[in-house]
């Protein structure tokens, strides 16, 4: 069985629309109930950000206009 590192190794040789591919297909290999560990940094941010919402001094937006401007992004704006 190979090592991790040739495994990554020949991945980065792959084109990069094959490495979308393959990044997606290992990541819906992981189980849901498996728990990413978060890096402090990250962790502290989010509490922020949960904090700031919780507050109503979060900047928010409407689905409708997240949807909008997403599909104009892709080129199917109204």
């Amino acid at each position: 069985m190979r090592n991790y590192e040739s495994i990554l190794g020949a991945a980065e040789q792959l084109p990069p629309e094959d490495r979308l591919r393959l990044i997606e297909a290992l990541w819906n290999s992981v189980p849901p109930e498996s728990e990413l560990p978060l890096h402090a940094d990250w962790e502290q941010e989010l509490l922020r950000r949960v904090g700031d919402v919780v507050q109503g001094t979060a900047p928010t937006l409407a689905w409708s206009k997240i949807r909008e401007e997403a599909l104009e992004r892709i080129g199917y704006g109204s």
